[in-house]
């Protein structure tokens, strides 16, 4: 309620109705003054700063306490001592990008870092000895040993020249390539043909560094991680209204509520586990190890215990369904990473 000093016109300002009280039965406005000081702006502020934060934490334990708890709430119509799934997905999505994107920076070194040689990165060859490097560097360089200089060199001169390819042969320019499609040497269909001619671009705008092309794929990629969940997000919603399409009290929101609350789950312990790798990183603490694998245990528990409480099905249905559950979300997320992946190197 506000501090301002209540109107004596009963009439609304917001929808003119006839006002019986403070509050209008209409829109719901509070019948009071309309100046108001910046003392009051602040106080404002910080009132519904502090009714978020209220309504938010309490909301936060009891999901991550009591699995289905808040979803089993929501549909029995108990939703105003809670916060709104919809908002709170919104917010804790927009933290957990904000960290994710201010932790993973896509790179040269990123990309380097997935370049591997008999099991061993280019970070581990580094930081080899030079008696090691020159046993190593012997074996992948036909029997010619490198300096830490000359790796440098043999490194760059994989990954900057040559291009990419999506098939076996490497084309100049568009034309060559339709002058094979018009005398029938190539024969290819729409999606091979749209995936060469953006081949055949990229390697112009890149120089054909391939290093330079991997690394803006690979950044293009990643920053469609927010809609790729939020896609996967009603399709998670359908595929458990397709394994409790008998359950007739549940709707198709029913399910959506619940796989709101999943994911926000899913956000925080991704956090922890973010936190996690950074201090086993920063203090080469490596028992964190141990930790993280607990947190991805925890993440499948929780999935089982909250199926188990907001469907209420026996221990039985409920595994079985919770195991083909997972199945068929790694195909959700395979066919969506997979559609993103080409639409990403169509973008580029």
């Amino acid at each position: 309620m506000s501090h301002l000093k209540e109107r004596k016109e009963k009439v609304c300002l917001n929808c003119n109705a006839a006002l019986h009280g403070t509050y209008c039965h209409i829109c719901g406005q509070e019948n009071i003054e309309p100046k108001e000081s910046a003392w009051h702006l602040v106080v404002h502020f910080f009132n519904d700063i502090t009714h978020f934060d209220g309504k938010f934490f309490d909301t936060l334990r009891l999901l991550v306490t009591r699995p289905g708890f808040l979803s089993s709430e929501y549909a029995r119509g108990r939703r105003a001592s809670y916060l709104n799934p919809i908002r709170m997905y919104v917010f804790t999505s927009a933290v957990f990008f904000l960290i994710f994107f201010s932790l993973f920076h896509v790179t040269d070194q990123t990309i380097d870092n997935t370049i591997r040689f008999d099991d061993k990165s280019v970070e581990d060859i580094r930081a080899m000895g030079p008696d090691s490097l020159a046993a190593f560097t012997s074996r992948i360089n036909k029997g010619t040993p490198l300096s830490h200089a000359q790796l440098e060199k043999y490194l760059d001169s994989l990954k900057t020249t040559g291009g990419f390819h999506l098939t076996g042969r490497s084309y100049k320019s568009k034309a060559e390539y339709d002058s094979l499609l018009k005398a029938g040497v190539k024969k290819h269909n729409w999606l091979e043909r749209k995936l060469i001619y953006k081949e055949i671009e990229a390697n112009a705008k890149f120089s054909n560094n391939r290093k330079a092309f991997f690394t803006s794929l690979v950044s293009t990629f990643v920053h469609r991680f927010p809609q790729m969940l939020f896609i996967s997000l009603p399709i998670f919603a359908l595929i458990l209204k397709l394994l409790y399409f008998r359950r007739k009290e549940y709707y198709y929101v029913s399910h959506g509520i619940f796989s709101v609350h999943l994911y926000i789950f899913i956000f925080i312990s991704l956090l922890f586990l973010f936190a996690s790798n950074q201090l086993k990183t920063y203090f080469h603490w490596d028992w964190l190890i141990v930790v993280q694998r607990i947190i991805a245990v925890i993440m499948l528990f929780y999935l089982y215990k909250a199926m188990r409480n907001f469907y209420r099905q026996g221990r039985g249905k409920t595994i079985v369904k919770f195991l083909l559950l997972n199945l068929l979300s790694i195909v959700m997320i395979l066919i969506i990473f997979f559609a993103f992946l080409i639409f990403s190197f169509m973008k580029i």
